[in-house]
């Protein structure tokens, strides 16, 4: 037999590389597809979910086939989105996604951090520009148009920007920090309110949660003592009943990056000596006499324990007797603040931009409001375009 030369020997080799190559690829593609078979038939006995309570947020929904959805491409993105979001068993793969993301040293996954002293951190988005000169510019004129009334903003930095020491390392964020203070220099006539730097001086306690984009109840009150001489509250309360709600408190983050290492816990803060107060949510004409909903405990997003989530308008009525009323624009991070404010306004009003409507002339107009605050996480500040159209009515209506 004649011996193979070193050539053929090396041909020989590459031909079988490439048919193990095509083997293995053909496998793969075999195996793609038939999952994508499984989940078009489990599609079929699966109903379409409209909400979920692991990820916090509504699903996309099957885009309607018409001309014009053809024709500008939405049909096909607005498909591609409706079959991740109702893909069956999506927590599960998402669980799937992280492991094998961290077996391969990523740090990020789905737009999560993943932190040091398991701490999950947001991944903060960049700035929306025009959302954000169209919403400062809503402010100054607001201020301006109410010279009587005191109008504060106070913007709240993400964990991103107070714990940046437990981030993944040369992991890109923004500046919060540096953000803030552009926003502050172009609001002249605004009470701008910073606690970035007190925040970071208790930063090895538990002022964020490890598992949500949320703050604590602690980080709230460092925040709220920082802030109250400049909301003219000179003597703050020192006394508080703390309780601790729940210890298995799993937020956004960890059903978002599929990690569940960690659990939370949530407290909440009774200020002593007890203020009085009744809580009216407008969207139902509810009254209850705590800013504290215990049935949200049972559900997933247990930080809804706070006035059970985000509504357009509530009011709270008090017995603090200070001849004050605030009224607050807000969002999901004032909604463990406001349990600090109770003791020193006879009325606080909270409206979320987001979800409100009507028209806030008729509010000011009615309520005989002294003080005005806007207290928003940066990351939300500066993507929100919901406050300015609040904020431009108020012109509109007088």
């Amino acid at each position: 037999m004649t011996q193979m030369t070193q050539l053929e020997k090396q041909q020989a080799r590459r031909r079988r590389l490439l048919i193990n190559r095509a083997v293995q690829g053909g496998c793969a593609a075999a195996v793609l597809a038939a999952l994508i078979l499984l989940q078009l038939v489990l599609r079929v006995f699966t109903p379409d979910r409209a909400y979920s309570e692991a990820e916090n947020r509504m699903l996309a929904q099957a885009p309607r086939m018409t001309l014009t959805t053809i024709s500008d491409g939405s049909f096909f993105s607005g498909l591609s989105d409706w079959f991740s979001d109702q893909f069956v068993g999506r927590d599960g793969w998402i669980t799937l996604n992280l492991h094998a993301g961290r077996l391969i040293g990523q740090r990020e996954i789905n737009g999560v951090y993943l932190c040091a002293d398991g701490y999950l951190m947001e991944v903060p988005e960049q700035p929306d520009e025009a959302a954000l000169s169209q919403t400062t510019g809503a402010i100054g004129r607001f201020a301006a148009e109410h010279p009587d009334v005191q109008v504060s903003l106070a913007l709240i930095p993400n964990a991103t920007c107070v714990l940046a020491g437990k981030l993944p390392p040369d992991a890109p964020v923004t500046d919060q920090r540096a953000q803030i203070s552009r926003i502050f220099a172009s609001l002249p006539g605004v009470n701008c309110i910073s606690v970035t730097d007190e925040l970071r001086l208790h930063r090895a306690e538990e002022i964020y949660y490890r598992t949500d984009h949320h703050w604590t109840s602690l980080g709230a009150r460092i925040a709220f003592e920082a802030m109250a001489p400049m909301l003219g509250i000179d003597e703050p309360v020192q006394s508080y009943a703390v309780y601790p709600v729940s210890d298995s408190f799993e937020g956004t983050l960890a059903s978002k990056s599929g990690s569940h290492d960690r659990q939370d816990v949530i407290e909440v803060y009774i200020a002593q000596p007890e203020v009085r107060y009744a809580v009216t949510y407008t969207d139902t004409q509810k009254t209850v006499c705590s800013v504290y909903d215990s049935s949200k405990l049972e559900q997933k997003d247990k930080y809804g324990v706070f006035f059970g989530g985000n509504h357009a308008r509530v009011d709270i009525q008090t017995t603090a007797d200070t001849g004050r009323t605030l009224l607050l624009f807000k969002d999901s991070y004032a909604n463990c603040f406001v349990q600090f404010l109770l003791p020193y306004y006879d009325r606080i009003i909270m409206l979320d931009p987001r979800y409100y409507y009507d028209d806030l002339a008729s509010v000011l107009r009615r309520e005989n409001v002294s003080e005005v605050l806007m207290l928003y996480n940066v990351n939300t500040f500066c993507q929100d375009r919901a406050l300015s159209v609040v904020l431009q009515s108020a012109a509109e209506g007088e």
